[in-house]
């Protein structure tokens, strides 16, 4: 398929103690440095899955975001969508994780992604829509997020990123959209549903919500369907999960039924929890 993915793309500097965190205190353990940032994650994720992948973004011009260019470029992504920026500082996510791999908190200097305005997206949106799916993370600003859902006309799928952004995704969601436009697909996690809301949402035709080990809910029509979890063993990272999870169900398309799209999508993230870097390359073997 042919797809777009507007997001942010950042460094992912990744901390993982050894063994039990004692917090206030120098704690040993592994630090990664690596491509990241949850739009970058998912294209990069499809284009593994063997799908054309247009990553609309941007880079700010210092080593970090030279770094992420050439490294997206390497991934199989056209970054003719995206933009350096002169002067600009670079997208970074610091996470730190326990020795299990469960993610313990990090801080996320995205102050970047404020330069996708309106005028940035108007300026991609006829591009955007020459597509089969269109792919957007809630890093983007609440005026752009609103606009790209009034505009855009295939299938949107949302990542909802955090609770924090959860504001601003409602906002964006009840704008009036044009006459044709796709349905839109949300996925979340338990908190960030607390803060969407489940049921009702508006402007959305299909909320995924992810429970971790627990699975997912798919919540369509006023129904909720529940999709047990695929055992998973080894996880060494639950940073690119999410990510994964999201890149495999827009891979399956419109063809696959939701909850065969949702199955895909826990390979896709199983597969990343039991890499150190937020995409295990290995995903390719599922395409």
């Amino acid at each position: 398929m042919r797809i777009v993915v507007i997001g942010g793309a950042n460094v992912d500097i990744g901390a993982r103690a050894a063994g039990l965190f004692v917090a206030g205190d120098s704690n040993p353990g592994t630090i990664t440095v690596s491509p990241g940032g949850v739009g970058r994650n998912i294209a990069h994720n499809l284009a593994l899955l063997g799908d054309n992948v247009r990553l609309a973004t941007v880079f700010g011009d210092d080593s970090f975001g030279r770094m992420l260019r050439e490294s997206c470029a390497a991934a199989g992504m056209d970054l003719s969508l995206s933009k350096t920026v002169t002067g600009a500082r670079n997208a970074c996510f610091v996470s730190l994780n326990g020795s299990d791999g469960e993610l313990f908190g990090g801080v996320a200097d995205m102050a970047i992604t404020g330069l996708m305005t309106p005028a940035w997206l108007e300026a991609r949106i006829n591009k955007i829509n020459d597509t089969d799916a269109v792919v957007a993370d809630a890093n983007l600003p609440a005026e752009t997020l609103a606009m790209l859902v009034g505009c855009c006309i295939p299938p949107l799928y949302i990542d909802a990123v955090s609770s924090a952004k959860g504001p601003r995704l409602r906002e964006a969601l009840s704008s009036s959209r044009l006459p044709g436009a796709g349905p839109i697909t949300v996925k979340c996690n338990r908190l960030e549903a607390d803060v969407l809301g489940r049921e009702g949402l508006a402007g959305v035709a299909r909320l995924i919500v992810s429970l971790g080990s627990e699975g997912l809910e798919i919540i369509e029509n006023g129904e909720t369907v529940a999709v047990p979890p695929l055992p998973a063993k080894g996880i060494v990272n639950t940073t690119g999960a999410g990510d994964a999870l999201l890149a495999g169900i827009v891979h399956c398309g419109p063809k696959a039924s939701p909850v065969e799209a949702a199955n895909f999508g826990q390979k896709c993230a199983r597969l990343a929890l039991m890499s150190p870097n937020p995409v295990n390359e290995r995903i390719k073997d599922l395409a």
